[in-house]
């Protein structure tokens, strides 16, 4: 059960993309479009794993300019295909293990557009919630540049 402090620490990003709630569900399954936007600038992901069912597993390798790899991972909890996305949240590498839970709502919009919707909660801490606001926010410039 989340605590006051976790529901509180939610991250909620809003967007309108140019493309359909289906092109904007598959940028977030389809392993080969997560490849392309995942990890803020001067990050790339190298390695993106999708079982696309509930209780299936993600991971999503990302390189940084460090070159030192991070892995994120989690399993799928809620799929509707194109309109909600929840998924668990967590590093396999770092020395903060946490899990958290990530949910995307996607809702047509104007012409052929989508108002995205992602709110990101049960961090454990402020500034846990802080780094992920901003590499969400990186991911998501990427993304608003693919899909428009």
């Amino acid at each position: 059960m989340a605590t006051q402090d976790q529901e509180r620490n939610a991250v909620i990003l809003r967007r309108t993309f140019a493309a359909t709630p289906e092109r904007v569900f598959a940028a977030w399954t389809k392993p080969e479009e997560v490849k392309r936007w995942f990890g803020p600038e001067g990050f790339d992901s190298s390695l993106a794993e999708v079982d696309l069912r509930v209780g299936g597993a993600f991971r999503f390798h990302l390189v940084g300019p460090d070159g030192a790899v991070h892995v994120a991972a989690g399993e799928y909890r809620e799929i509707e295909p194109p309109k909600r996305l929840v998924f668990t949240w967590g590093w396999e590498t770092g020395a903060n293990p946490f899990e958290s839970r990530v949910t995307i709502e996607l809702t047509p919009a104007g012409k052929g557009g989508t108002e995205f919707v992602m709110t990101h909660d049960l961090f454990p801490d402020e500034a846990t919630r802080n780094s992920h606001e901003s590499g969400w926010n990186g991911s998501l410039d990427k993304l608003q540049k693919i899909l428009g």
